[in-house]
């Protein structure tokens, strides 16, 4: 009966148990490579989630304000950028990007409450 016990959970593998080493020689386990796989996939779709609900909010900017966000936050797969950045590329002055991005913030809320009543 033993026998049969062991022979059922000798196959088992665990999650902590070591796999190998990295490069420094510390021990890697099987969980430390699937949190990081894990980690960047469910951001991705964190991200396409919370895109999908804002973007019919982002048909009611205008183009300028409708970049500067998208440019700002990092929205639609594209890196998220500074105001200095953003006004270097629109040659326009960074005070006048945080103008633009406050009131695009402002129609989006606007617009979510109008919706929520």
């Amino acid at each position: 009966m033993h026998l049969r016990s062991i022979k059922k959970t000798k196959k088992d593998v665990s999650l902590q148990d070591p796999i190998g080493q990295d490069k420094e020689g510390n021990e890697i386990s099987l969980i430390d490579i699937l949190q990081a796989e894990n980690d960047d996939i469910v951001d991705f779709i964190q991200l396409n989630l919370e895109v999908a609900k804002i973007s019919k909010y982002l048909s009611i900017l205008d183009n300028r304000e409708k970049l500067v966000l998208m440019s700002r936050y990092g929205l639609g797969m594209a890196k998220e950028r500074t105001q200095k950045e953003i006004a270097r590329d629109l040659n326009i002055s960074r005070s006048y990007v945080s103008r633009i991005e406050k009131r695009a913030l402002m129609k989006i809320f606007h617009e979510y409450y109008r919706q929520e009543k």
